[in-house]
């Protein structure tokens, strides 16, 4: 009986040794990667570029090609570089007010869009005298639709306060694929969460997983002959640092110009 005692209390302590390192090795990350949440409003401004059809803000730095087909519609921005980070803010959410402007519209709480173009600087202009995309200035050059949902187009520039939310997005993430069986170019779309992509691999039903150099935007690339199989994907948040799998994603006679859709997406 004795013994009984002795080997189930050594038993105990072991077990607690082994849920105290799970907790700190694996309960802690977990908690850290929760769901991403909206950041604290900060002061910017607006513009506006094209007309009210958009026409001139499809294609953009992110490479999302037709932003109506392929779900981002015209509440888009293209972000100073200040914001950009590189391309690797694509996809990423804003809710945006009209801010302390007899432009803005009374009755609009705020409108949200999603990063899609990069601004770039103007150096030929003052940063407060038509350089607005200078750095270091945050600033949204917006559509024409989007910026006619909280302002007087007419105004040409408004401040806004704006705070990073999370995406919603229906139905899973897109991958957009060019190169040939050699080379592999995906565009990365549709992202919720944190609406960001930091890193990516992609494994073909013949091989290990291969690491994906950010190209630019939206785009990632591998040198690998990935031809003739299907082919998985690994995406990690740039915000929230989360993990997902896209398990045979696309299928094994996958070809450039086509886009495949998921049904595994950021939360």
């Amino acid at each position: 009986m004795g013994g009984a005692i002795y080997q189930h209390s050594s038993f105990s302590r072991f077990f607690l040794i082994i849920f105290a390192w799970m907790f700190t090795t694996i309960g802690k990350p977990a908690i850290a990667v929760g769901i991403f949440q909206p950041s604290q409003w900060t002061l910017a401004h607006a513009t506006f570029y094209g007309d009210e059809t958009a026409s001139a803000t499809m294609g953009g730095a992110c490479g999302y090609g037709n932003l109506f087909v392929n779900g981002y519609g015209t509440d888009t921005a293209a972000l100073s570089s200040t914001l950009f980070n590189n391309g690797y803010a694509c996809g990423t959410c804003y809710q945006m007010q009209c801010y302390q402007s007899k432009a803005c519209y009374a009755n609009v709480s705020y409108i949200t869009i999603t990063a899609t173009n990069l601004c770039p600087p103007n150096w030929s202009e003052a940063s407060d005298d038509g350089g607005w995309c200078n750095p270091p200035r945050a600033h949204f050059d917006m559509s024409k639709p989007a910026f006619m949902k909280f302002a007087q187009w007419n105004a040409g520039i408004v401040p806004v306060m704006y705070r990073r939310v999370p995406c919603a997005r229906s139905g899973g993430l897109r991958f957009s694929f060019q190169g040939n069986g050699y080379w592999l170019l995906v565009y990365v779309m549709n992202v919720g969460g944190g609406g960001d992509i930091s890193s990516i691999s992609v494994k073909g039903s013949k091989t290990r997983w291969i690491s994906m150099s950010h190209n630019w935007g939206a785009s990632y690339q591998a040198f690998a002959s990935l031809g003739g199989q299907a082919l998985s994907f690994r995406i990690t948040s740039y915000t929230t640092k989360q993990t997902i799998f896209a398990w045979n994603a696309a299928p094994s006679n996958w070809a450039a110009g086509l886009t495949y859709s998921t049904r595994f997406n950021f939360s």
